[in-house]
């Protein structure tokens, strides 16, 4: 069964690249409809050796849309994701709008597939190191048991969008930008994201706590998450480390990882092989290496993990999970 597809925020990084991973992974579809806002209303973008103009935004021109692709922030997805929804079509939306709504699912499709199909009109995408996380997460979990994780993200400055790129490159020239999208320096710096009022914890860092008991299904999770920004753009760096409820090994560790879906395991350090953040751009893959024990810890374990955060962490998973939904009518169809 092919569909109808729409992207809100087609003109932006994630959307741009949302159209990129339909087209790489032939997306059984009938029509692509792009939305922005007015400012934007009138691009021309390539898709399938065709051009297709960027329309503005409006809910009432969803009628014949199966699926709609929202990456256009979450103040927009609150007002509007629940009349496009009842109008008919899924929403897939990439904000955090939606990610603790507990109507809402919020889908890894290799670790929770099955639950994008109890829906009621919308459905979350995690955040990019939530996403790039659960996987091997998943894996350990289900083989040797989760007792505690503690995680520190390496994110690239592309997780803040194009104003966040334009900065960091701005700044790599030496001009000043048109536009300070961060309230520090991005070129040769780390940052913070923001913290909420009365927090010694970030946003960002809150989103992984919460959003990692959800995905795995362990709302008594031992989790602890430092997140950073650091002047790269292309994909996010972790460096994890995990203590497992049964004994095992590095090979053990190694192996159980290897076998997950979207997982490949990059990991020789005798011949200094190890992925980087370069690895991983335009990958949709998550990259694991550095597997190795931690000798601090009983069943204690280091990790390092990486992943396009356009791709995997933002496009790509959203791209699976309308994959679901297809399959699932497909289903449905032949069914009846």
């Amino acid at each position: 069964m092919t569909m109808n597809v729409a992207i809100v925020g087609a003109t932006g990084l994630v959307g741009r690249t949302m159209m990129q991973v339909l087209e790489q992974r032939d997306f059984p579809l009938d029509s692509l409809r792009l939305f922005a806002s007015a400012r934007s209303a009138g691009q021309s973008l390539p898709f399938r050796g065709r051009e297709i103009v960027v329309e503005e935004f409006a809910t009432d021109r969803f009628g014949d849309v199966d699926i709609a692709l929202f990456s256009a922030g979450g103040a927009l997805s609150r007002e509007v994701a629940p009349a496009v929804a009842d109008a008919g079509a899924v929403v897939i939306d990439n904000s955090s709008a939606w990610r603790q709504d507990p109507n809402v699912p919020l889908v890894v499709p290799e670790v929770n597939g099955k639950t994008a199909l109890s829906h009621s009109g919308i459905i979350a995408n995690p955040n990019c190191s939530t996403i790039q996380l659960m996987l091997p997460l998943k894996a350990l979990h289900d083989r040797f048991g989760l007792r505690r994780v503690m995680a520190s993200t390496y994110q690239s400055i592309s997780g803040a969008g194009q104003s966040g790129v334009d900065q960091l490159r701005a700044e790599l020239r030496g001009e000043s930008p048109e536009r300070m999208y961060f309230r520090r320096p991005a070129a040769l710096n780390t940052m913070f994201h923001d913290f909420p009022d009365g927090s010694d914890e970030t946003e960002e860092e809150m989103k992984m706590v919460r959003e990692s008991r959800r995905i795995l299904g362990i709302e008594d999770l031992r989790i602890a998450v430092t997140c950073v920004r650091i002047p790269t753009i292309g994909a996010h760096g972790e460096s994890v480390n995990v203590e497992l409820e049964r004994e095992c090994q590095v090979e053990d560790v190694r192996r159980a990882i290897s076998e997950m879906d979207g997982v490949r395991v990059i990991d020789d350090p005798a011949n200094d092989r190890y992925p980087t953040i370069l690895d991983a751009e335009g990958v949709d893959d998550v990259l694991v290496g550095r597997v190795r024990r931690d000798r601090s810890a009983e069943n204690g374990f280091h990790l390092w993990v990486v992943a396009d955060n356009l791709r995997k962490g933002a496009a790509t998973n959203a791209v699976q999970i309308a994959e679901i939904i297809a399959a699932g009518r497909t289903v449905s169809a032949e069914e009846a």
